[in-house]
């Protein structure tokens, strides 16, 4: 490793050897010189030592039943381990010189070297609209226990870089260190029960107030002097260029747990949650707004007295105090004797804007701009709901409960009829008065759900909701569908509807879809200008394959844009992506900058999933860089957009989207093997076992892997290392193109063409990840021998894919330019490598006696599930 991660190679030893000392406590010295040999041993397999990668796995191979789980514990703790330092690492003041350059600085020298006025970069910054969507985290393996205990590692590691620590104090935090590790030693990994909707919703929340909230103030202090340093700007009082949304307690597609009442509780804890801490800012502010002087607006409000600011904010305090008793009696499900007070942002943010409006008249800037400047930062950003949350519902439901009124009405089967007269039917009722819903109906469970859902939208607060997304929308009826239910049940405010397009035919068929739907007139007034679409980009890549699916979007999102541009309309985009390649993960920064040019200008909406919320915002500093990484690249593409892809580069890009799509499917639906291939060389089966997240791993419980959803689907395949989803297809293509001539125009796309270069970097870090060893251990282990050459064939086409990258590449070999990503996956390798050599002897002893398993290999497998997922980082 290059002497520049010294400093991550120095922490790293360091919880390692202080990981040992735990196991030699508490295991015994014999045994953790095992674990010594295997590390030891896998280090050197992995630099191509073919005789000590043998040794390694009878080493692995023979571990009595005992040995297996503090096995897979030591290795996947020191994953977690590695993990904890690298992340440190990012904001290190080692780390800072040249991994962290600032991404606002580097943004700002761009835009003084550009033609701009103030007033387009001031527009720009106005306009900023970032929404940040936290969804529920089945791929986070990592319980939060142990995150809270990685977390105060963390702080640990910082005190440590002190330069003037004395002895007894660098003594004390390494004693610190050690108690920690020694906790989550002792600690079961592996959660007993799956989390409720209502848990991932607090864990949430408890993202939000240990990270986002410290670190919302100081991202938008730093933007705001960097703004002022180079354009003599300031941001407004009310910016808020990002803010926060959730699907935590709202995403009800394929969950059967996520019910009308559960979304109900959630929206009450959201506000609670907020309440809460905007009643400790206040109480702060009480306490340090003891001035006396003031404006005339605001003595005019308080009377005569000596501490103005005090008076009012104590009323608000008061106020707060109140409602908060109300929502804590609410949550505990009693009845409360206390009032609802504060319901709605406008009323705290009033008084607080009084406040900062003497302060700045009488000349105490230096004490409006400090936590008074912070609380209203915090204000627009969260508001009293904490996060907006998103309701989420697969279309067909919509379309079930309105089959059952039509039919219960005499009006024939809403699902039979063309969708001309669907759209009929909907906008008649929409432009009636009257009610349709008739009391004396009784609607299937389902569809009362549906409804239940609809209802409890209308009874709470329009500024507690994101907007409502259709999963698998095809049709302008699925839209109008929703706002008709939405009417019915009583919600009097515009809603947002977002269609979410999903599959490649989907998002083929999203611009025509849309062109239908905002030629109906009454849809254009319901609008009111504003459009949100969502682009899926896991399902679209489990159905075409990476390369087709990213085409697609591309081509998908250009069209959208267009017809905004035509329309007139504000288009904001939503993405749906996951961590992994496979799912259209990938460095923040690229990818937005690969989004067609025009795609952010009406806002830029994405979700953040899983362990990729913890990585992101795990720790108020990475928070921050985080926040600053989207803001950059957001202005960066609204201000110095992309050229428009030259046609050759679009037309070429075409080619291969066809070849690698008929590619994958040939193997994934064509390869009449490739089910029970997939099923016995992935723990694909076993991943049931593990209590990730609320929601079923099916979406239809008796399906096939075509009924499989797509986190499962990419998270089997990272766990044997083939890595298949995000690379199948694109050999095919790109050797076909380089066949018929197009050598150098692919090199020239790759030079000049953010968006194919991205696609290719992405490709190389999956490509690193990847182990065509380890593939091939699982499969003759696990596989039957008839399965063997399927194996074969994917990994040479795994090799083949390598090549064709690799020979597009200006020089170097994968990711030579981008090095830290490079260090970052070699450094977790030798400890990912015996979890997946373990892994596979744990598979093979409970698939070849299930009937007389040991306790404890269930566990162990488990053990070796997350771990590998700690080693991969971004697995779903």
């Amino acid at each position: 490793m290059n002497d520049k991660y010294a400093a991550l190679r120095g922490n790293v030893g360091l919880l390692g050897q202080l990981l040992g000392k735990t196991i030699k406590e508490h295991m015994g010295e014999e045994f953790l010189d095992k674990i010594e040999t295997i590390r030891r041993l896998s280090k050197s397999a992995r630099k191509g030592n073919a005789e000590d990668r043998q040794r390694l796995l009878d080493t692995l191979h023979n571990l009595s039943d005992d040995e297996l789980l503090p096995v897979a514990r030591a290795f996947s703790q020191f994953l977690n381990l590695a993990n904890v330092a690298e992340q440190f690492h990012t904001i290190s003041r080692q780390g800072e010189d040249y991994l962290s350059a600032d991404a606002l600085d580097k943004l700002f020298v761009k835009l003084k070297a550009a033609d701009l006025s103030k007033e387009q970069i001031l527009q720009a910054v106005t306009d900023l609209d970032i929404e940040l969507v936290l969804t529920a985290h089945p791929t986070e393996v990592t319980r939060r226990t142990l995150i809270h205990k990685h977390v105060q590692l963390n702080e640990c590691l910082e005190y440590l870089e002190l330069q003037d620590l004395g002895n007894r104090e660098r003594q004390f935090f390494l004693h610190r260190i050690e108690q920690l590790i020694n906790q989550a030693w002792h600690t079961n990994e592996i959660r007993q029960q799956r989390p409720t909707p209502v848990d991932e919703a607090k864990w949430g929340f408890a993202m939000i107030e240990n990270n986002l909230w410290p670190a919302i103030p100081e991202f938008m202090r730093q933007l705001d002097d960097r703004l002022h340093e180079e354009f003599g700007l300031r941001l407004p009082l009310d910016a808020a260029p990002v803010r926060f949304a959730s699907w935590m307690g709202g995403d009800r597609d394929g969950n059967p747990f996520v019910t009308a009442n559960v979304t109900r509780e959630v929206l009450t804890l959201s506000r609670w949650v907020a309440i809460n801490l905007f009643l400790k800012d206040i109480q702060e502010l009480v306490s340090e707004l003891s001035m006396i002087d003031c404006s005339a607006e605001l003595r005019a409000r308080v009377g005569e007295g000596s501490e103005p600011y005090r008076v009012l904010l104590r009323s608000l305090r008061d106020d707060l105090k109140e409602t908060l008793q109300h929502l804590t009696t609410k949550v505990q499900g009693q009845r409360s004797e206390s009032r609802d007070l504060i319901t709605r942002t406008c009323q705290v943010r009033e008084p607080l804007e009084l406040c900062y409006r003497s302060l700045q008249e009488c000349g105490m800037s230096i004490i409006a701009d400090g936590l008074l400047l912070d609380v209203l930062r915090r204000l627009a950003c969260f508001g009293i709901n904490l996060s907006k949350l998103d309701i989420r519902q697969d279309g067909e439901r919509h379309g079930l409960v309105l089959s059952e009124l039509t039919r219960y009405l005499g009006l024939g089967d809403y699902a039979q009829w063309s969708e001309e007269d669907k759209q009929a039917f909907l906008l008649n009722e929409l432009n009636s008065r009257r009610p349709l819903l008739p009391r004396d109906w009784q609607p299937s469970e389902e569809s009362q759900e549906v409804l239940d859902t609809c209802r409890v939208i209308a009874e709470v607060d329009p500024d507690a909701f994101g907007i409502y997304i259709i999963s698998m929308a095809r049709q302008p009826s699925d839209v109008l569908a929703v706002q008709l239910l939405l009417k019915e049940c009583g919600v009097t405010f515009r809603m947002p509807v977002a269609p979410l397009f999903e599959t490649q035919a989907d998002l083929q068929n999203a611009a025509a879809v849309m062109n239908r739907l905002l030629s109906v007139d009454w849809y254009r007034g319901y609008i009111q200008g504003q459009q949100y679409v969502m682009i899926g980009y896991s399902d679209s890549a489990k159905d075409a394959g990476m390369l087709a699916a990213n085409w697609a979007q591309y081509r998908a999102m250009e069209e959208l844009v267009a017809i905004a541009e035509r329309e007139s309309l504000k288009l904001n985009l939503f993405h749906g992506r996951g961590g992994t390649v496979g799912r259209g993960g990938g460095p923040a920064h690229q990818a937005i900058l690969s989004q067609p040019p025009g795609s952010l200008k009406g806002g830029f909406r994405v979700t953040e999933q899983g362990e990729m919320i913890r990585f992101k915002f795990g720790l108020a500093k990475v928070a921050i860089t985080s926040l600053k990484l989207y803001t950059s690249a957001v202005l960066e593409a609204n201000l110095l957009p992309p050229a428009k892809p030259k046609q050759a580069w679009c037309d070429l890009m075409e080619q291969l989207a066809k070849v690698s799509c008929d590619h994958y499917r040939s193997i994934i639906r064509g390869e009449p093997d490739f089910v029970p291939y997939f099923r016995a060389s992935t723990p694909e089966m076993e991943l049931g076992k593990l209590p990730l997240g609320s929601r079923p791993s099916k979406r239809k419980p008796n399906g096939g892997v075509e009924s499989l959803r797509a986190i499962p689907w990419i998270f089997a395949w990272t766990q044997n290392r083939l890595m298949l989803p995000a690379w199948l297809g694109t050999h095919a293509a790109l050797e076909r193109a380089m066949a018929d001539g197009h050598e150098e125009l692919l090199r020239e796309m790759s030079r000049e063409w953010f968006f194919f270069r991205t696609r290719l970097e992405m490709l190389e870090m999956v490509f690193l990840k990847a182990d065509l060893g380890l593939s091939e251990y699982y499969d003759h282990r696990l596989a039957p021998e008839a399965l063997w050459p399927l194996g074969q064939r994917l990994r040479e086409e795994l090799k083949a894919s390598i090549a064709a990258v690799l020979k597009l590449r200006p020089q170097g070999g994968l990711l030579d330019d981008q090095p830290w990503i490079k260090e970052s996956i070699k450094l977790r390798n030798p400890y990912t490598d015996p979890l997946n050599m373990l892994q596979v002897e744990l598979l093979n002893r409970s698939r070849t006696d299930p009937d007389s398993l040991h306790p404890e290999i269930d566990q162990a497998l488990m053990v070796t599930i997350a771990g590998i997922a700690a080693g991969m980082r971004n697995t779903g």
